[in-house]
């Protein structure tokens, strides 16, 4: 029981802001399964508002959001949690514009929707290394 309880909380935390409900079913089977504490959030007022208790390792967010946009997410993430990795996803098609803006803000990596669950995966845990790696070196 002791570790099946460590091994839930070594965990990486994935907070995923989307408010699409296929999309939502799709990454609550993938994550998991992956060996990842998922927590989502439909729009970007509770995704900020879940940051702090949640403190997750990384944050994905769709960039259309209902009542406080992905890219609000992303600025409240960088001025006040620099630390933690964001991806933006969005669909094919929205405004070249907002990825760039997504970029400039300092989102870690963009992935186009509809996405490879594996290539998923793969971006997810090459930022968490990179993460990793960074806070091994300060140390």
């Amino acid at each position: 029981m002791k570790s099946e309880l460590k091994k839930r909380e070594s965990r990486p935390k994935v907070l995923v802001v989307e408010d699409n409900t296929l999309t939502v079913k799709i990454l609550n089977h993938i994550l998991p399964g992956e060996e990842f504490s998922v927590m989502m959030s439909h729009d970007g007022n509770e995704a900020i508002n879940i940051i702090p208790e949640f403190e997750p390792d990384i944050i994905i967010t769709d960039i259309m959001l209902p009542l406080k946009s992905g890219l609000e997410v992303l600025v409240f993430v960088k001025s006040n949690y620099a630390h933690i990795p964001v991806i933006v996803f969005s669909a094919l098609g929205e405004e070249e514009r907002a990825v760039s803006k997504a970029f400039n803000l300092g989102a870690d990596d963009f992935i186009a929707k509809p996405f490879s669950p594996g290539e998923f995966i793969l971006r997810i845990k090459r930022l968490l290394e990179a993460k990793k790696t960074k806070v091994d070196k300060l140390i």
